[in-house]
């Protein structure tokens, strides 16, 4: 690990102007992502800032703005307690069971939900420091592209990166219509609706989010909405527990009757950022929720992937999840 000057902020304006014009410095929380990319000299800043003393852990519900009646959660709340707190199990189990699926006990104790936002891919040739990424460092290659890349992306990638997002908790964010607010050293605050706070790569594969230089982020925002009795979130890897996902689903419906209303579909494992599946869940509007409608929404939602050579068994592997998860979540299977 490279030498950096450490900083400890006690306030958030303190916080967002220490980073202000420091382009190779760093917000430090839970560092359970950003450590370890140190240690592997992916990440080499010249100062960390601690913000972990700052006021943005409280859950609380909205009482005024548009997202009225639903719930804030703070940016520097630990996975572990928003994943446990009462009125995330009862209004958002969906967000629930997708911390639960993340990482082991032990990490999601320290990280905090928005350094969790901010994670960076897991591909492994990110991590090789020897060889060519353009995510790593811009205009060298993408070795994932022509190289062993079963764990890599089938929607939206680029000829400049492949890689996926890994985070469990913004697959089930992005399914809930979560926003993002930020802070910046001038103290202004803006909304990111979850669906632009990450991007594909494109042309430019090291810019992840569309945070701008020094933002902190301050809460997450979700929306109220009915889907808490029909939701589920279906994890898929190669190990029971400590594993990214091959293909995750967020999945949620909310019904009159039978028929379905809302449907929410958003997945991981297979793009640069969480995937929403918007073809299926247009489909199913007004649909009857029967296991044969699920299989169309699928069908319809798995059309546009675009798989490399190592995996195209996440075409097939994407569309039986999609049923699986709409099943369970019109049984109500909850954490």
């Amino acid at each position: 690990m490279r030498p950096f000057k450490y900083t400890s902020a006690t306030d958030i304006s303190s916080a967002v102007k220490g980073l202000a014009g420091k382009p190779n410095a760093k917000f430090l929380a839970g560092g359970t992502n950003l450590l370890d990319l140190m240690k592997e000299d992916v990440e080499r800043p010249d100062e960390l800032i601690d913000i972990n003393r700052l006021p943005l852990t409280n859950i609380k519900t909205i009482t005024i703005g548009t997202n009225q009646g639903g719930l804030s959660i703070g940016g520097l709340g630990k996975n572990t307690d928003a994943a446990n707190h009462p009125l995330v199990r009862q209004q958002y189990p969906l967000l629930t069971q997708a911390i639960l699926a993340g990482a082991s006990g032990q990490i999601r104790n320290m990280a905090t939900n928005g350094g969790n936002l901010l994670q960076r891919t897991r591909c492994p040739y990110f991590y090789e420091v020897s060889m060519p990424c353009n995510k790593r460092e811009p205009g060298t290659g993408c070795s994932a592209l022509q190289g062993v890349n079963r764990l890599h992306a089938i929607f939206g990638w680029s000829e400049k990166c492949v890689a996926v997002y890994p985070s469990d908790m913004s697959i089930a964010l992005a399914a809930l219509d979560a926003v993002v607010t930020v802070r910046n050293a001038s103290g202004q605050e803006r909304a990111i609706p979850f669906a632009d706070f990450h991007r594909l790569p494109g042309d430019t594969p090291e810019k992840e989010t569309s945070l701008n230089p020094g933002e902190l982020i301050t809460a997450i925002e979700l929306p109220k909405n009915n889907f808490a009795n029909h939701s589920y979130y279906l994890k898929v890897r190669d190990r029971a527990s400590y594993a990214f996902a091959l293909i995750s689903v967020a999945a949620a419906l909310e019904l009159n009757g039978n028929k379905i209303s809302k449907a929410r579909i958003a997945m991981g494992g297979v793009a640069h950022k969480p995937w929403r599946v918007l073809k299926a869940e247009q489909l199913l509007v007004g649909k009857e929720a029967t296991e044969a409608n699920f299989r169309l929404a699928a069908t319809a939602g798995m059309a546009d992937a675009r798989p490399l050579e190592h995996n195209k068994f996440k075409v097939e592997l994407g569309n039986r999840s999609i049923v699986l998860a709409l099943q369970q979540a019109l049984n109500g299977s909850k954490s």
